[in-house]
């Protein structure tokens, strides 16, 4: 499952162990291609938390990471980003690199 954060509540979804954000938008086409390889991940992987921001409603968030393209993930490991990733990838790229935070 992936749940839906917010400028609001990011902060506090994604400060314990390993998770990947999704920043996206309705209107980006490789973001709705990137969409279901992120469910499937998050249906096989227990090790990680799986969020998606919409950068259209939540400008503050991405603003903060210095998101400049979408689709981007960002993966943090106890509250720190260890991972910053833009553009499509697929679920064997982006596993590999979950892979190395959740050994």
């Amino acid at each position: 499952m992936v749940d839906e954060v917010t400028d609001a509540n990011f902060q506090e979804e994604t400060k314990d162990g390993v998770v990947l954000t999704d920043f996206w938008a309705t209107w980006c086409g490789p973001c709705r291609m990137q969409s279901p390889v992120i469910e499937d991940l998050s249906e096989e992987n227990d090790a990680v938390k799986f969020t998606k921001m919409d950068v259209d409603a939540n400008p503050k968030t991405p603003e903060s990471f210095g998101i400049m393209a979408i689709p981007t993930l960002i993966v943090k490991k106890d509250g720190e980003v260890v991972e910053k990733i833009t553009g499509f990838h697929s679920k064997a790229q982006l596993a590999k690199i979950l892979d190395g935070y959740t050994d």
